[in-house]
């Protein structure tokens, strides 16, 4: 009977841990979509709000890294137990980072309220957060239901994002060019948009992890990771190979 209680409570430690994630995962979810929302209104209330909330994914990395040492002293757990719960410091620690992006977007809100650039900029910023929030609860979505065999959309979505993120920082460097005061504003929306790009990263990271859980096995490196920003050149184009 003891033996019986044992496991029960076991296992609702690594439940407890699953659920922290997604707890940690809607709350990142929606500090990043409040980020973009205050940076396209231009609402510093909102911003404010964000920044604030970031704390909350700070806690719940610390309560998820104590309990997850906790239940490796008391249970001493193998296999797929053991990744589970390495699996969930790895995972929040990506969530929080997650945070921190958005809270690194928030931040940036009252500088380009000073100098509104066109609405064009902020539907591309808006397009490449939608792309990135959808990377992301797609994969806690496969977190939640263990189906690795729907994740390859994971790379692909992280494709498309990078070629936006790339278009999106050509036309900020056109727009810089074409007028000096446009430097400043402009180049807190890169920063914006690279905080953005970084989400999709963190989310594919997180696949990564998810995959590791399920099969043991890591997730095989079919490419490499990042943007092609650092081939543009200062006319803001890709240089002819």
């Amino acid at each position: 009977m003891q033996s019986v209680h044992i496991i029960s409570a076991y296992d609702e430690e690594l439940k407890y841990l699953s659920k922290r994630i997604a707890a940690m995962g809607g709350h990142a979810e929606r500090m990043v979509e409040q980020a973009i929302a205050a940076l396209v209104n231009a609402d510093p209330g909102l911003a404010q709000k964000v920044i604030r909330d970031d704390a909350v994914l700070d806690e719940g990395q610390r309560e998820i890294d104590d309990k997850a040492i906790i239940i490796i002293a008391k249970r001493q757990p193998m296999a797929t137990d053991l990744r589970e719960i390495i699996g969930a410091i790895r995972i929040s620690a990506d969530l929080e980072r997650v945070g921190d992006l958005g809270k690194n977007v928030a931040k940036r809100v009252v500088a380009v309220i000073d100098g509104r650039q066109p609405t064009s900029l902020f539907r591309g910023l808006e397009a490449l957060a939608n792309l990135a929030l959808t990377q992301l609860k797609e994969v806690l979505d496969v977190y939640a239901s263990r189906s690795v065999d729907k994740i390859g959309f994971v790379r692909d979505r992280d494709d498309q994002i990078d070629a936006m993120y790339t278009s999106l920082f050509r036309e900020l460097l056109t727009y810089m060019m074409e007028d000096p005061r446009n430097i400043t504003p402009c180049t807190h929306l890169l920063f914006c948009a690279k905080n953005i790009e970084r989400i999709g990263d963190h989310a594919t990271n997180i696949a990564e992890t998810i995959y590791y859980i399920v099969t043991g096995d890591q997730m095989p490196a079919e490419r490499p990771k990042g943007d092609k920003t650092d081939k543009i050149g200062l006319s803001g184009t890709l240089p002819v190979k």
